[in-house]
């Protein structure tokens, strides 16, 4: 990257540095800081002085030192080689960084994001003399045994192929020529930059309808998240945030996986890095990194960085997603991005708002929460493509009523809320299923009545409404006991109490229990509510012995239901006819 001197630094404050002599810089120009060349993007303009955020620790700078501009805006890199990839909150490759400087990495390093040296076999999908526009593919290189890299036109780039070439290429030879209809040559390279502060472009955005596949049942069959939706999980410590993200990155469907720490300790992006290299893909039993990109500014990182890693996380996601897959981004946690956010705007002395997080917080969080959704990319071949969401919000103490969490909820369609009160209980995942809510239950119904079953939405819905019951019940019978209650009462808090703790209890580190398919979610639960309605018409029965009905022999198999195998519909079926017939015994 080409550079030229400009400023001079007159202040320096934490990651914010302020330089005179900027008169030519631009809005969210990279600049590099000292002599040391600290990488800094210009975030303030006023006059010929340019406030800068720095991406590295500013110690031992100051005062008459020299900022060098560059011309370009903070980009990201996108080509082969992005997958299997460990990246810093700017996209620098943490190991080559550690060959670089040793486990501590140093200040000023620059390493490339991509490999330039490693050969891809591109193989080209169009021929010379065909007419392309942008996003249109011209070729595709296996990046690993899971993706298929497609490398597309570059945005506002059509016309008339003159070349193209097939065979081991570098990221940066030449792949193709194209003419545009002014007769000029572009040359086009499998490297293409993009600004991360703008989302790519896409032809539209469509309703989203698939639900994205979690395995794991309470997400699944009660509060479903669609394919290129927004989710939160917000949660106080120790209620579970990292476990569920990281079981939903093991587990979901979508075809890339974008897993973004931003801000949370070190040691759990240890945990990551350590263990999904190690992980079997339950979809096609390759190893998980095959179709993961990583991105780590953890907590003991330069705090501006935090703010970079997400824009460059849904940057590469945004990618992936325009060569037609089914992408899912997971930032963890987006509270610590806030308080980024705060700091810098302390700094920059702006006027704050709530809780002294800046004005602008709301928009910021829908700006990145908007960059989700189903698409139809950009090209002439009709590609669909979706990017899926989920952010994990972190409030102090567990407070929900504090802006980074309310924000959130504003612009995301699927609060998953983590509960201490659970947690403490020993029920995981500890979600409340009194307070959490979709909003996308209806987009996905058809999908569950075509490729599930016709009554898996009312199954789900009777469920729910038990549970809703069971905790109006609960309050009489702290008040004045179980024996106030009435038989079909007594039969929803028998019948809820399966629920929870046969259904929503999932154990994320039982390489059994951790992943449950869509279609034995359903089964599962229909045996469970195949007690309560077959129950009904017989406990109001003088004389009904709830302790008989709980002695039942198949009432334990409703408990071991989870142990029956994937595929084995049948034995769930007979299961929940032995539940009707046997419960038809006890009647009087």
């Amino acid at each position: 990257m080409t550079t030229h001197k400009e400023g001079t630094i007159i202040k320096v404050s934490g990651p914010l540095v302020v330089a005179k002599g900027m008169s030519t810089a631009k809005m969210f120009e990279v600049v590099y800081v000292s002599d040391q060349r600290l990488v800094g993007e210009v975030i303030g303009l006023d006059g010929d002085t340019a406030s800068i955020q720095v991406y590295e620790e500013t110690g031992g700078v100051g005062p008459g030192e020299p900022v060098f501009l560059t011309g370009q805006t903070l980009s990201v890199e996108l080509g082969p080689g992005l997958l299997e990839n460990f990246y810093d909150g700017i996209q620098r490759p943490l190991e080559l960084m550690e060959k670089e400087s040793g486990a501590f990495i140093a200040r000023g390093i620059h390493v490339s994001n991509i490999d330039r040296e490693k050969k891809w076999d591109f193989k080209p999908v169009v021929n010379s003399g065909d007419a392309v526009v942008e996003g249109d593919i011209l070729g595709e290189v296996q990046e690993t045994v899971l993706i298929n890299h497609k490398i597309m036109v570059p945005v506002d780039i059509s016309g008339k192929i003159v070349e193209i070439h097939s065979g081991n290429k570098t990221v940066e030879e030449v792949v193709a020529v194209i003419e545009d209809e002014n007769g000029k040559h572009h040359k086009i390279t499998m490297l293409q930059k993009w600004p991360i502060r703008i989302s790519r472009k896409s032809q539209s955005k469509r309703v989203p309808i698939e639900p994205l596949v979690t395995g794991t049942r309470i997400l699944d069959t009660l509060f479903p998240l669609a394919k290129g939706g927004a989710g939160c999980i917000p949660g106080p410590f120790g209620a579970g945030k990292t476990v569920t993200q990281q079981t939903i990155a093991k587990y979901c469907d979508a075809q890339v996986i974008v897993y973004v720490g931003c801000g949370e300790r070190g040691n759990e992006m240890t945990d990551v890095l350590m263990e999904f290299p190690e992980l079997k893909d339950p979809n096609t039993g390759e190893p998980l990194m095959k179709r993961t990109v990583l991105i780590a500014n953890t907590s003991n990182m330069p705090v501006a960085a935090r703010e970079a890693s997400v824009y460059t996380g849904m940057t590469i996601a945004e990618y992936y997603r325009d060569m037609g897959y089914n992408v899912a981004l997971m930032a963890d946690s987006t509270s610590r991005w806030a308080e980024a956010m705060r700091e810098m705007s302390g700094r920059l002395e702006e006027m704050p708002g709530e809780e002294g997080y800046p004005a602008y917080l709301g928009s910021r969080t829908a700006g990145f929460y908007e960059r989700a959704g189903a698409v139809e990319c950009l090209g002439s071949d009709d590609r669909q493509g979706s990017l899926t969401v989920i952010g994990a919000v972190s409030p102090p103490g567990g407070d929900l009523s504090e802006p980074v969490t309310q924000n959130t909820l504003r612009v995301t369609k699927v609060f998953w809320g983590l509960d201490a009160n659970l947690a403490r209980r020993r029920h995981f995942p500890a979600i409340n299923w009194l307070s959490s809510y979709t909003l996308y239950a209806d987009n996905v119904s058809g999908y569950w009545g075509k490729n599930v079953a016709d009554d898996a939405m009312a199954v789900r819905e009777g469920a729910m409404s038990l549970l809703q019951e069971e905790s109006k019940l609960e309050e009489i019978v702290r008040l004045v006991g179980m024996d106030a209650l009435s038989p079909k009462e007594r039969l929803v808090l028998e019948t809820a109490k399966s629920i929870r703790e046969d259904f929503l209890f999932q154990n994320a580190f039982d390489a059994e229990d951790a992943y449950t398919s869509l279609k034995k979610q359903y089964w599962m639960l229909k045996c469970i509510m195949s007690i309560y309605n077959s129950a009904q018409d017989i406990v109001e029965q003088e004389e009904f012995d709830f302790e008989e009905l709980k002695k039942l022999r198949v009432m334990e198999k409703v408990v071991k239901a989870k142990e029956i195998e994937e595929g084995n519909w049948d034995a769930f079926e007979a299961l929940a006819k032995e539940v009707a017939s046997s419960i038809q015994t006890l009647k009087k």
